[in-house]
């Protein structure tokens, strides 16, 4: 027997928790255990997490819905890193007396990944790198796509939509820019040309960039037949979340080769499955692991905060609480 606190540490895919942070003035009152791979069936999630009374939540890789709350009994706090995560239901959470604490980040490694995805896709870097690696005779196979003077769409102009822009400028790239509640005022703001309709933006732009929180509204905000009316030769590019894109009539684009190439972060299902048509679209597509927010830095920020957060817990004065 212990009366040391058990905590569930989930989705460090990388290992990396618990030597991102100085953990040892906590360690003595904690008994962690780790758990690297998501699980998404709420029967195995209790079956995993049911005796736990802390779980460390890494972003929204697993979700927690009001019925699985309901189904862990021990569970008493919840630490997810940043201010915000979607995949909490932060608020009822807080009605079962669970407290739910974030973090701050450090760093901007987002816009570094848009911009590494960007890159990587239209220079088709990745095609390059495996035909040199693989010895491959023909010294260069693809002629790449040159951003100055192209247009650069933009599905939601936020902060990273911003940000994105202004660097668009540093390679003379047209900004074009879209979104549901979009003005042309905040178009001026931002320093970006006003698409009046999504439509508009999407027959006029040789890159899209979608960059929009995801909620029942903007799930699919890119449709089958929005994706038809891109170019030829477009590409598109998502690092925000899968679901506002038709994952489906994206692959089948890409599958007929209707644009051509596309870079992706985001899935409907993270991981990937391993038998997703969009692993065999070869050289059609760049593909990361959804860690466009995923440096160093950040994660020197979410575990040292999230070790202070657990602290603070255990000794009854809990700290940066959502919900």
């Amino acid at each position: 027997m212990t009366d040391k606190v058990r905590v569930a540490i989930l989705d460090d895919y990388q290992n990396v928790a618990l030597t991102s942070a100085d953990w040892s003035h906590v360690l003595d009152r904690l008994a962690v255990d780790s758990f690297p791979e998501t699980l998404h069936n709420e029967d195995e999630l209790v079956k995993r997490l049911y005796d736990y009374e802390i779980i460390c939540a890494m972003r929204e890789r697993t979700k927690f819905s009001a019925s699985l709350l309901d189904r862990l009994p021990n569970l008493k706090y919840i630490a997810t890193t940043g201010m915000q995560n979607r995949g909490i239901d932060a608020g009822y959470a807080k009605t079962k007396g669970i407290a739910v604490s974030g973090t701050g980040s450090g760093g901007n490694p987002t816009v570094d990944h848009i911009w590494a995805i960007i890159l990587a896709t239209v220079r088709h870097v990745v095609e390059e790198d495996t035909n040199v690696k693989a010895a491959k005779a023909q010294w260069q196979s693809v002629v790449p796509t040159g951003l100055s003077g192209k247009t650069l769409g933009l599905i939601g102009v936020g902060r990273l939509g911003s940000t994105v822009a202004q660097i668009a400028k540093l390679f003379n790239l047209r900004v074009l820019a879209w979104s549901p509640n979009f003005t042309p005022e905040r178009a001026s703001q931002a320093g970006v040309e006003f698409a009046p309709t999504k439509e508009h933006l999407l027959k006029e732009s040789d890159i899209v960039s979608v960059h929009m929180v995801l909620t029942d509204s903007t799930h699919h905000i890119i449709s089958a037949s929005d994706l038809r009316l891109l170019k030829p030769t477009a590409y598109f590019i998502n690092t925000s979340r899968g679901p506002l894109v038709d994952e489906a009539a994206l692959v089948k684009i890409l599958q007929e080769g209707r644009i051509r190439g596309a870079g992706l972060d985001v899935y409907d299902i993270e991981p990937l499955p391993l038998d997703h048509p969009l692993r065999k679209l070869g050289n059609i597509v760049t593909l990361s692991p959804h860690n466009a927010y995923v440096s160093d830095d950040n994660y020197k920020v979410f575990w040292g905060q999230t070790v202070e957060n657990i602290a603070a817990y255990l000794d009854g004065k809990p700290i940066r609480l959502l919900g």
